[in-house]
């Protein structure tokens, strides 16, 4: 197989701009699946094609960028990865012939390999192994086609990207592959990963040519390329957005002119790029600009230099459990572990809640648990309650952190400054989906679910961010999950907490106990993955309740326990029965468990001191002070 090297020596090559674009500004939904038109409508494709041609590219793309099964998917064609490969490739290639016979020219096809469109482990479900299968079953239909050499493009990780390289290793052994990232406002990948460190691997990963296409602009584009240059020998490529979208009457339109362009062109080639090109919002008159600008480059006997090194990564290790919490230690030391919930006002005064945290405390409480915003309501931060808490009391506290919310920028920045106010001890949730709460209309993020986010913390507790770039110290969090024993699928949440364990997960709290049987069954079965667990008692407060806990929540209640609750005749006798049950519960699961969990149903502190009572130094004493 040629190299590049082979195919385009040391002069610089203008590759063609956007097909999305063109397009849409021909009247194509957006909605549309644009692979699919290599079959519907190969006319249009055809023409696009070889508009780029006449305006002077040397490297055309198939329009092939989302041709994997998963985003094919989307559209109910994930069966036709094959025909809709074989027929990008075909359609360039005719375009090619076609040039070559009017003008003698030379042009080149690639075949355009997109992101899959998935969020891959550890941060999403889809595994490695099936990422890799859908690019080798893209790529195989490529290269069967005939195509000259391969273009990931626009990979938002590189995790992602190794698997791509991959892929065209078993699917293309020999075949020249072009790898690009793209890079948000500050030239980094967007997995936090710099351009220096994903040019170290990528190269080391056996790309034959790199770098960044996609991304905000050409400046950007340009400054992620030139710290490349110092990274790599292999031959660099540029191929940005024309800026930024605007939103002008109704359309996204990029204002970059194909003049501004062509400056870029010749600023890229100046730093040593070797293949520039054009992305989302570049037409054939940017192409066209671009090719006018290169003519008047003397490029022969231009070579890049430069020198290769490897990432540096500096990680911290945290500090052993039992000095990073009072949790972690107790957890550690194999200690019974006492804790009580505490949820977040719905409001700013959390007075009643801070009270109650101080006396829980006397009583001897190891530390307070601060749900965040549970059942997907809108109420105080878990964050700024708990360190009101831990300042005002002087009780540690674990914050309970979701996913609903934030991105994993978001994530990071929130953790990060957790550690700083001295919050070390994290309980990583998924988080309720908002129509659960609320505001049901609310929208959620969910970027990456518990499983991703114990890798983060996992990561920040070893100095490094998700882009492995040093944080320069360890967070040292505590890191605990939640499980839930009596959910329907127990082998879907078996599996769940494998991999959370397997991310560094430290310990666990279960969802509430009332079915001894189900908690039995979950220990015996963890047993080969055993960390401490901490078993989640609710003291019932009425039959309605007990029903919510079943139905909504999806606790499996005994009908036993249904049937002492309906039993009892007024709402305090609900209460004390509840309270009874509770007790019981502790006493049977003390023995099986390392600490307990008491949760206090609608701010009544108070009982939850009732049911913990028997674990404390001295007996809970005037209960009503703290009543909500």
């Amino acid at each position: 197989m040629p190299s590049f090297a082979d195919i385009f020596g040391s002069r610089p090559v203008l590759a063609d701009g956007a097909m999305g674009t063109v397009l849409y500004a021909r009247g194509v939904f957006i909605n549309r699946c644009y692979d699919e038109l290599n079959l519907s409508d190969p006319g249009l494709i055809l023409a696009v094609h070889e508009e780029y041609l006449q305006a002077g590219a040397e490297i055309l793309e198939t329009n092939t960028f989302g041709a994997n099964r998963f985003r094919l998917a989307r559209h109910g064609l994930a069966g036709k990865v094959a025909e809709i490969n074989a027929a990008g490739v075909r359609l360039a290639r005719e375009a090619v012939v076609h040039m070559k016979e009017k003008q003698a020219g030379e042009a080149w096809v690639a075949g355009s390999v997109g992101p899959l469109g998935v969020r891959l482990e550890p941060l999403g479900k889809t595994g490695l192994d099936e990422a890799r299968a859908a690019f080798v079953e893209q790529i195989r239909a490529l290269v069967a086609a005939g195509v000259d050499m391969l273009i990931v493009e626009t990979m938002p990780a590189l995790n992602e990207a190794r698997e791509a390289l991959l892929a065209a290793e078993e699917a293309a052994p020999g075949l020249p592959v072009l790898v690009m990232v793209t890079v948000d406002d500050e030239g980094n990948c967007l997995d936090g990963s710099s351009p220096e460190q994903a040019a170290a691997l990528l190269t080391e990963w056996g790309a034959h040519a790199l770098g960044v296409n996609c991304s905000t602009g050409p400046s950007t584009v340009l400054t992620a390329v030139e710290a490349m240059r110092g990274a790599t020998t292999l031959p660099l490529a540029a191929m940005p957005n024309a800026g930024m979208p605007r939103a002008v009457e109704g359309r996204n339109i990029y204002l970059c002119t194909p003049e501004y362009m062509a400056g870029f062109a010749r600023k890229a080639i100046a730093a040593g790029t070797q293949i520039v090109g054009g992305c989302c919002g570049t037409t054939p008159n940017h192409i066209r600009a671009m090719r006018s600008a290169m003519r008047a480059i003397d490029a022969q006997g231009r070579k890049a230099e430069g020198g290769t090194h490897a990432a540096l990564l500096t990680e911290t290790p945290p500090a052993p459990l039992s000095l990073r919490s009072r949790i972690g230690a107790l957890v550690a030391q194999g200690a019974f572990v006492s804790l009580v919930e505490i949820v977040p006002p719905r409001g700013i005064n959390c007075v009643q809640e801070i009270e109650a945290a101080q006396v829980l405390a006397q009583l001897g409480v190891h530390a307070i648990n601060v749900p965040d915003s549970p059942r997907a309501s809108a109420r105080m931060s878990a964050q700024s309650l708990c360190i009101q808490i831990q300042q005002q009391t002087g009780i540690e506290t674990i914050l309970h952190y979701t996913c609903r919310d934030r991105n994993i920028l978001s994530i990071q920045s929130d953790l990060l400054g957790a550690s700083s106010i001295g919050l070390h001890n994290i309980l990583c949730l998924t988080g309720d989906p908002p129509k659960l709460g609320n505001y049901p209309d609310a929208t959620a993020v969910f970027d990456v679910d518990a499983i991703g986010l114990v890798n983060i913390v996992q990561r920040l507790n070893h100095g490094l961010d998700i882009g492995n770039n040093s944080i320069g110290a360890s967070t040292n969090f505590t890191i605990g999950v939640a499980a839930n024993p009596g959910v329907p699928d127990i082998e879907h949440e078996l599996r769940r907490f494998q991999y959370k364990v397997e991310a560094g997960a430290e310990y666990v709290i279960t969802q509430p106990v009332f079915d001894l049987r189900l908690l039995e069954d979950f220990l015996k079965r963890i047993r080969g993955l055993r960390i401490p667990v901490i078993a989640g008692i609710w003291p019932l407060t009425s039959l309605r309740n007990a029903e919510f806990m079943k139905n909504d929540l999806r606790v499996s209640m005994p009908e036993e326990i249904m049937l002492r609750m309906a039993q009892a005749d007024t709402p305090d006798a609900a209460r004390r029965e509840g309270i009874k049950i509770a007790r019981e519960m502790l006493e049977a699961v003390r023995p099986m468990v390392q600490g307990v969990q008491v949760s206090a149903p609608f701010g009544r502190y108070t009982t939850a001191a009732e049911v913990i009572a028997s674990l404390l130094p001295q007996p809970a004493s005037e209960p009503a002070a703290i009543e909500g």
